[in-house]
């Protein structure tokens, strides 16, 4: 009688967790590599305070897009993504992606949701992508080289005078120091850290509603000729000129290198790697003053044809609560909901909350379908027509910026918008 009891009590145990389990669900979701340092901490503390579970797998990043879309034509694409927000609208005309606009609007805090995510999202007045991870372009300068260089260590640039004098004093300290580091074959890289310059300077790339592109603008030449000017009197190293972007964070790191434009994602991989550079962080200069940022990072979005709205909802609202928005914080990304940023930053480096200011501040990423075309190709007209402008000779610079101009606009004449 105690055994059929026992066992009858183990049963009911079994039915009882057989019951609870069965309405989990587990969703997959890709990521790139450079959301390493904090995807796979956010997804194990959502797995670890959810039924429902994700699982996730980390995709390199030159891969990603492809990957996706060949996984998308034979219906084995993830339920959810967490993608490069300049690719929201090409994904989201492609009819790949699940009109989130209802469920994003639906949160309490929506509008502290980061404005430039949201418009990169936005596809004809349809939320499709919503903010996941947040990275802002800032400049970084050396304490140590201000030191040695006679430079106030304190005092970043505030225009664009002060870039120039102060870069040509850190490199008169030795030979192998330079005042300025840019990467000059990588469009990716320029667009994050040499458009804020234009824009910070009164100028815009892409108009009436980004149909229409603009290079050869006195506010575009202004900011050439700071680059030109820089690299002519030897204080950008030579290897600058070939650098495809793969020692874009690098020059700096070395230690060797008084300014660089660079990421917020800085702060967090020099504190890991080089935890003995002093350096300070300010906002991306005007030619007299004021100041731009371009805000990037990556976009939430599920893949369409899925009954997922459930575990959409679910996983927004463990990302942009204080939990997850900390957890992003301490793993390099700046918060995406403004209202409880600071309180996601506690602790950590006071220079994330330049970083933060400038995400929050800055200017909104250029938003279109062919964006890789115009801005991020190796062999796109962005990346030769700032080469050529940095580097060539003088008197092909406004043909270099009118041929650039050109065939943005032929790309987005071809596009469909």
């Amino acid at each position: 009688m105690r055994l059929l009891k026992t066992t009858s009590l183990a049963l009911l145990t079994l039915g009882l967790i057989s019951s609870a389990s069965f309405g989990a669900e587990t969703y997959t979701m890709w990521a790139r590599t450079s959301a390493e340092a904090f995807m796979p901490t956010l997804i194990e503390a959502f797995n670890a305070s959810h039924e429902d579970q994700i699982d996730l797998q980390i995709v390199p990043s030159e891969e990603l897009i492809q990957k996706y879309a060949t996984a998308a034509a034979g219906g084995s694409a993830p339920d959810f993504l967490a993608l490069d927000l300049i690719f929201t609208a090409a994904l989201a005309d492609a009819g790949q992606l699940v009109d989130l606009t209802d469920i994003v609007k639906a949160l309490p805090y929506y509008d502290q949701l980061s404005p430039a995510h949201l418009a990169m999202g936005t596809r004809d007045g349809k939320i499709f992508g919503t903010p996941m991870s947040a990275d802002a372009s800032v400049l970084l300068w050396n304490k140590d080289l201000y030191r040695a260089a006679g430079l106030d260590p304190e005092k970043g640039p505030t225009n664009w005078a002060e870039i120039e004098e102060q870069a040509a004093k850190v490199t008169a300290i030795a030979d192998d120091t330079h005042g300025f580091y840019f990467s000059g074959q990588c469009g990716g890289c320029a667009a994050f850290t040499f458009m804020p310059l234009v824009w910070a300077n009164g100028g815009e790339f892409f108009v009436e509603g980004g149909t229409k592109a603009q290079l050869n603008t006195p506010e575009m030449r202004d900011a050439v000729d700071l680059y030109r000017d820089m690299w002519a009197k030897g204080y950008v190293p030579e290897s600058a000129q070939t650098d495809n972007g793969s020692n874009f964070f690098g020059g700096f790191a070395s230690g060797k290198v008084g300014i660089s434009i660079l990421g917020s994602f800085a702060v967090g991989s020099l504190a890991a790697n080089s935890p003995d550079l002093d350096y300070g962080v300010t906002y991306i200069p005007g030619k007299t003053g004021g100041w731009s940022s371009f805000a990037g990072g990556d976009n939430f979005v599920a893949t369409a044809g899925r009954d997922n709205e459930a575990g959409i909802t679910e996983f927004l609202e463990f990302i942009y609560s204080v939990e997850g928005q900390t957890v992003l914080a301490h793993g390099g990304s700046l918060p995406t909901r403004n209202d409880i940023a600071e309180k996601a930053l506690e602790g950590l480096d006071s220079r994330y909350l330049i970083a933060t200011e400038a995400m929050a501040g800055g200017h909104r990423t250029p938003s279109s379908p062919v964006y890789n075309d115009l801005l991020n190709s190796r062999t796109g007209p962005w990346v030769q027509a700032t080469s050529e402008a940095f580097f060539g000779p003088e008197s092909e610079i406004e043909n270099a910026l009118k041929r650039g101009e050109e065939t943005m606009q032929n790309i987005l004449d071809m596009a469909a918008f």
